[in-house]
């Protein structure tokens, strides 16, 4: 099968959704927010005309790092927060490989969070999931990076009194070149932003909403249910301007550099004064990623942003290492491992 042809190798045909999928029984607690990425990865893939033979999936610990058990390509279930260790060495040794990294809160931004962090910067070309359910699900229930102040659980009885990691912020924090945020309970958002991932040439981070059903039930519906989704979110499109609501009677326009929501029904305000959503404009993005109301809980707050946040070039990590490399190799030659292993430092031992 040659390389990026798309064709199931039993029938000649192209590859769907199932193909991706393997024999072994999902063990995720039935309802998981889980189940419905894990379909739109593999209908993605399919989508793209992606290959089993040549996309890799690496996850870390988790419930969520189950993933590559479930996925009909390579992939490895590496350890605790050092997927992107695993996956920058993976693009290195092979960068005809399409890699995507499975995480969640708590793998991804505690004990991973450095790894993490500079995979970001470095700029390998990778595709980075993160699972966000607010909870440490796999190890029954603990309160994670990102589980809100004064959280009760088995860690915290009387509520957590950390202050909540925001994956977007870290993530524009250490330079990722394409930030997004997209949910469980709608696929077909989902599914355009891990294609607009795939398609971008350095590291992609998607943070997804993701509901635990067991021990952190609920967490997001503010967000996901159709009764209170047009009031509680807005979804961030290039060159358009940030409207909400049933019928788009409410929009964010900036007072300087403060957000402000405002009435698109009481005539006075028109789209000409709203803030038109720019991918490119990071500061503009560091902003939006600070939306982080609940409407439900403050009718005054701001709407809770999906979609691309952000988004540019340059080069990636493996690119400038593999030119350095022939740089040097041009200059010196193609290198001596005996020699370089016996050094030009020798003594005598008498």
């Amino acid at each position: 099968m040659a390389v990026n042809q798309n064709i199931n190798q039993e029938n000649g045909q192209p590859l769907k959704a199932k193909d991706f999928a393997t024999d072994q029984d999902v063990r995720w607690c039935p309802g998981c927010g889980d189940y419905s990425i894990l379909k739109q990865v593999q209908s993605t893939l399919a989508d793209l005309g992606r290959t089993q033979h040549n996309t890799v999936f690496i996850s870390g610990i988790g419930c969520s790092s189950r993933f590559p058990y479930y996925m009909e390509t390579y992939g490895m279930h590496s350890i605790h927060g050092r997927a992107p260790a695993i996956a920058s060495g993976l693009r290195v040794a092979n960068p005809n490989l399409n890699v995507w990294i499975i995480t969640g809160d708590g793998d991804g931004l505690s004990i991973g969070g450095n790894h993490l962090l500079h995979i970001f910067r470095r700029n390998f070309s990778v595709n980075v999931l993160l699972f966000n359910n607010q909870i440490y699900g796999l190890t029954k229930g603990q309160y994670s990076p990102t589980s809100e102040e004064n959280k009760r659980t088995s860690s915290s009885p009387f509520g957590s009194i950390d202050h909540p990691v925001n994956p977007i912020a870290v993530a524009l924090g250490a330079e990722a070149t394409f930030v997004a945020r997209s949910m469980d309970r709608d696929p077909k958002h989902l599914k355009e932003m891990l294609a607009r991932a795939e398609a971008h040439k350095g590291t992609a981070f998607v943070e997804i909403y993701q509901n635990c059903n067991i021990f952190n039930d609920g967490a997001f519906f503010s967000f996901t249910e159709k009764s209170t989704k047009p009031e509680t979110t807005i979804f961030l499109e290039h060159g358009k301007p940030l409207l909400f609501g049933n019928e788009h009677q409410w929009g964010v326009r900036l007072d300087g550099f403060t957000p402000r929501v405002v009435s698109m029904t009481d005539g006075k305000w028109s789209i000409d004064d709203l803030w038109v959503h720019d991918e490119h404009d990071l500061i503009k993005a560091q902003i939006l990623s600070r939306f982080f109301d609940d409407r439900v809980k403050n009718p005054e707050g701001l709407p809770r942003p999906f979609g691309v946040f952000y988004q540019t070039q340059r080069p990636c990590y493996e690119e400038l290492l593999f030119d350095q490399l022939d740089t040097a190799t041009k200059k010196l030659g193609e290198g001596d491992l005996d020699a370089l292993l016996a050094g030009n430092n020798t003594w005598e031992i008498k």
